[in-house]
């Protein structure tokens, strides 16, 4: 098991690599669930709540439904907060020696990861039915339309980043036959043995095609366009 990497770094208590660690595709991952987030987060504390001229106080602007707004914050900032605790654990790994403490580490990883590609698809339904039944005159002068597409959107987008870190299979593959859990260097390697003997159902199931599936017939349920051109109905 010489030749694994552990998140950019070798064996466990090797010399961790920055440049390395930023090109593994879980980093990848990682940082675009992060940056995601805060897209959402912006759009939401920022151009979320209007209120019509006449009016002082403001209100959601996805169908003036207070729910989905404070949905939509609280994923955001609980997924900014999640992500960054993982990237850092991702830092940290390559000096956990004992099997244990790695196995807890990437069963953990596996099902926050498949637990936030639940609530990312339904926060995205969630959205993208409170802004179809929008009407106009809630919101005469389109304020905020944008960045209450761009909540929905990156909302989708974050359904899949999510649910590629719950499946991701380890960069450097050996035979299945030859991969224990008392040999196993790398997180990515625990992935695999552990999906396969423990989830590997879960994981078939939260495939991209299905979520693909899953989230268009979601979409076209809610009469979005699947072209991304998003409005609410007049």
């Amino acid at each position: 098991m010489d030749g694994f990497q552990a998140y950019g770094a070798g064996k466990a208590g090797g010399t961790f690599d920055p440049l390395t660690f930023i090109r593994q595709p879980q980093t990848v991952m990682r940082i675009l669930c992060w940056l995601f987030s805060i897209v959402i987060l912006g759009c939401v504390t920022n151009e979320g709540y209007i209120n019509k001229p006449e009016e002082v106080e403001e209100y959601c602007i996805f169908n003036r439904n207070q729910n989905a707004c404070n949905y939509a914050v609280a994923m955001g900032t609980l997924c900014f907060l999640c992500s960054a605790a993982f990237l850092a654990l991702d830092v940290y790994f390559p000096q956990i020696s004992a099997v244990k403490d790695r196995k807890k580490a990437v069963m953990a990883d596996i099902g926050v990861s498949a637990l936030w590609s639940l609530v990312w698809f339904v926060g995205f339904c969630f959205l993208a039915n409170q802004w179809q039944v929008s009407k106009e005159e809630d919101n005469p002068l389109n304020e905020g339309a944008d960045a209450a597409r761009a909540a929905i959107v990156f909302s989708f987008l974050s359904v899949f980043t999510w649910v590629q870190q719950s499946s991701t299979q380890p960069t450097n593959s050996v035979p299945h036959s030859l991969m224990s859990l008392e040999t196993v260097s790398t997180p990515q390697d625990f992935k695999c043995v552990v999906s396969f003997h423990s989830i590997s159902s879960v994981i078939k199931v939260l495939s991209f095609e299905s979520v693909y599936r899953l989230s268009r017939v979601c979409w076209e349920s809610t009469g979005l366009n699947w072209g991304l051109t998003l409005s609410p109905s007049i």
